[in-house]
């Protein structure tokens, strides 16, 4: 089918009828069969009340009680809706589900309210688009039936395929078939697919990158559309050529996107001027046009390890990057700080720039190497040594302002992914705070540091800016963990006799635990556990609480800006203040002689006319009505779950070569049925299975974390110290098995019963989110 039935509702307005020849053309179809499909939906749309069939035409009718969410599914077999709009997660029952599989986006009915540590319940309405059009899986056969078994045993199905494909079957499993689907479940008929090729599974490492891309849908990505960019002219540019640039180099992976350039200038009378440019890309194209609606559906651009796919077309991605000695097109904020590093006004420009030097982390840590009063030039510093005091104001200004981030409760966590090869740039890390609510601690003089301190800063001023004109602009919000799981993770430490200093009330607040955690020594098993609870940064149409960027009160607006080929979020709030820069009115009329300066924060409280003609900022107005900020918040989850899987399965290589090694390890989480060691130096994580600890009987103490035996009172629990034996590593699932190796003088008590029992059980409620 050409169309989705989410293409099919964004055609049609609220209450505006649409005929159902315009419908077609909108969605492109002349196909007989095509339009058969169409008037299917549309007769099934209209029994379950999302439209009406007017002699008008076609029209699309308010349904608040049908809430559009994306699925995401456990093993297990229990399902939760994840709403659009971020209200709390739907609990759905298989029966409920409606053939709807994990990933897919939905429309979800409440059936049953939420309560006390119960969340809602519902059922699935309608689908409104599939995420998986092909997967990954392993053939069987099946008595007379050939099928296909997913990966992903979050899809809780299988699929039936033709005869012919069982010239695919490998009974040593050395390889795996990509299955594309060609007709999804419908009442009692199974899903079917056929096989599209096969995969090995012991390629390599371009060959994981493959399976990754395949299994992500990603391996097949639509070019950009063409598209004559714009020319960028001197005129009405701020020349700031003489300003000392300076660009952060962190990455080195192929198709790396650009990032901004920094620059610091002392004020008279103390503070500093620090500069942040970025490049200028909203200039280059059209708002609305086609590579626009193309770069919205990019959304991100995709760190894969040593290589990135980038979200500009590659001519943007030329156009726009910055070079040493070049002079360029940005944008650029000028953010004036006091002594303190306190942001006391800021101003925006097009500007001109030339980069004047390269610093990457070699010659940031010859800096910070460099003894203070040495007259000698490190090697690495040489080529840098005009520019040496701009380098150390840069990091002086940096680090001040992480102390003040700091000190307003934003959280920084010793959690930094692990140094394999294979994950190259992910590894290094994102100067921005796209996706998770803390930060990973790093020293003063590391080059994403420096950039990240400095971006923080300059979204702020953007959001200022953008909120206080009223334009339709996308901000970035970090809200407060829930009180009652930050409570959990206190308990857990409490129970393993960590000292803690808790509000009047008796509660935990995430910096105070954040800082007790680090003095210890099960510090990193205790702040993944805070990890776990922290809220991710999210997108929204209005400002609000930025816990990371220490913005504790909803009056507060961070709108990121900073980095337009990394993000389309950043990029679509550039264009808004291009805009503003290039068509905003600074006067009533022609006739007033006094006007206000857009460009800083001088005219906030000065305005009451309308800035932008509406023809201009009804376009915007019109996408982030039709869902733009959930769509976008939709693919930083997909882009979060990718990257997770890059990284488990660099692990899981590299655990490969110790099958039946003993290693040292420290619990990384307890259950009932076992429990989780992270082993170094790739921080690899599996399971010990209940099961196989085979010297005793073994309760599991929920409230204090920990598996106790009846007998021995051998305990395991949360940060201890064990070794283990990697008996079975299973790359493709990202599957660990672990079995603990006992110390000397305890010897296997195993009767032949299945250890390992629950003494300690908690009140029924329904699973959490897997």
């Amino acid at each position: 089918m050409k169309f989705t039935v989410a293409d099919l509702l964004d055609q049609l307005p609220l209450n505006e009828a649409l005929p159902i020849a315009q419908l077609e053309k909108a969605l492109s179809l002349s196909a007989t069969v095509d339009k058969q499909q169409l008037r299917i939906g549309i007769h099934g749309l209209i029994k379950l009340g999302l439209l009406d069939d007017t002699e008008a035409g076609l029209l699309r009718l308010e349904t608040p009680e049908l809430i559009p969410a994306r699925l995401r599914c456990s093993s297990k077999g229990f399902c939760f809706a994840l709403r659009e709009d971020g209200g709390e997660d739907i609990y759905i029952r298989d029966h409920q589900l409606n053939h709807a599989w994990n990933g897919d986006r939905v429309l979800v009915r409440v059936t049953r309210e939420g309560g006390r540590r119960r969340s809602p319940e519902g059922g699935v309405q309608c689908i409104l688009e599939r995420q998986t059009t092909s997967l990954l899986a392993q053939l069987e056969q099946q008595a007379e039936r050939l099928v296909a078994t997913p990966l992903d045993d979050r899809l809780l199905t299988s699929i039936e395929l033709p005869a012919e494909d069982e010239a695919h079957l490998d009974p040593e499993q050395n390889s795996v078939v990509e299955v594309a689907i060609d007709r999804y479940p419908v009442a009692q008929f199974a899903p079917l697919g056929h096989v599209a090729r096969r995969l090995p599974v012991n390629g390599g490492e371009e060959a994981d990158l493959e399976l990754l891309l395949t299994k992500h849908h990603l391996n097949s990505r639509p070019a950009a559309p063409r598209a004559v960019l714009k020319n960028l002219t001197e005129k009405e540019r701020t020349d700031l050529s003489d300003l000392p640039v300076l660009l952060i180099e962190l990455w080195q992976g192929r198709e790396a996107p650009g990032l901004p350039a920094l620059s610091a200038v002392e004020r008279e009378g103390g503070g500093w001027t620090l500069w942040v440019h970025s490049p200028a890309i909203a200039e280059r194209l059209t708002a609305g046009s086609g590579l626009d609606l193309w770069l919205r559906q990019q959304a991100d651009a995709i760190c894969l390890g040593n290589q990135w796919l980038p979200m500009l077309s590659p001519s943007l991605s030329k156009a726009a990057a910055f070079k040493v000695g070049h002079s360029q097109a940005a944008v650029s904020v000028a953010l004036e700080l006091d002594p303190d590093g306190a942001l006391q006004h800021f101003r925006f420009c097009r500007s001109l720039i030339k980069p004047a030097a390269s610093i990457d982390s070699s010659a940031l840590q010859a800096l910070a190497e460099r003894k203070p009063k040495s007259r000698t030039t490190p090697v690495a510093l040489k080529a840098l040594k005009p520019y040496l005091a701009q380098l150390e104001a840069l990091v002086a200004i940096t680090g001040q302002l992480r102390q003040r981030r700091i000190a307003a409760g934003s959280i920084d966590l010793e959690l930094p992914l692990p140094g394999i090869d294979s994950l190259g740039d992910l590894a290094i890390g994102a100067p921005d705070a796209a996706l998770d609510g803390w930060l990973v601690a790093l020293a003063d003089t590391s080059p994403v540091a420096l950039l990240r301190e400095a971006l923080l800063l300059a979204d702020r001023a953007y959001g200022s800016h953008l909120k206080a004109l009223e334009l339709p602009a996308i901000y970035a919000i970090n809200p407060a963990a829930d009180a009652a799981e930050l409570n959990e993770v206190a308990r857990t430490a409490l129970a393993l006799e960590i000292p803690l200093e808790l509000s009047e009330e008796g509660n935990a607040n995430a910096p105070e635990l954040a800082r007790a955690f680090a003095n210890t020594d099960r510090s990193r098993s205790l702040q993944q556990q805070l990890e776990d609870v922290i809220k991710p940064v999210q997108l929204s149409q209005s400002p609000g609480t930025h816990l990371l960027a220490g913005l504790a009160t909803e009056e507060a607006a961070v709108a990121p800006a900073c980095c337009p080929g990394l993000h389309y979020a950043d990029l679509w709030n550039q264009q808004l203040l291009i805009l503003l820069l290039s068509e905003g009115k600074d006067r009533p009329s022609v006739r007033h002689k006094t006007c206000v300066d857009l460009t800083s924060d001088s005219c906030h409280g000065q305005i009451d006319w309308p800035l932008l003609a509406p023809s201009l900022l009804n376009p915007a107005k019109e996408a982030l009505l039709q869902g733009l900020v959930q769509k976008l918040n939709g693919r930083r989850r997909f882009l979060a779950e990718l990257q997770a899987d890059v990284v488990a399965m660099a692990q899981a290589r590299q655990a490969e070569p110790l099958v039946g090694k003993i290693l040292p390890g420290i619990i990384s989480g307890v259950q009932s049925y076992g429990f989780f060691v992270e082993v170094p130096p790739s921080n690899v994580e599996g399971l010990v299975h209940v099961s196989s600890l085979k010297d005793d009987w073994y309760e599991y103490r929920s409230r204090q974390n920990r598996l106790v035996g009846r007998k021995n009172r051998r305990s395991y629990m949360l940060g201890d110290s064990v070794e283990v034996e990697i008996q079975k590593v299973d790359a493709l699932r990202h599957q660990i098995d672990l079995a603990v190796v006992l110390p000397e003088g305890y010897e296997d008590t195993d009767s032949g019963a299945a250890p390992g029992i629950d003494q300690d059980p908690e009140p029924l409620t329904l699973p959490s989110e897997d």
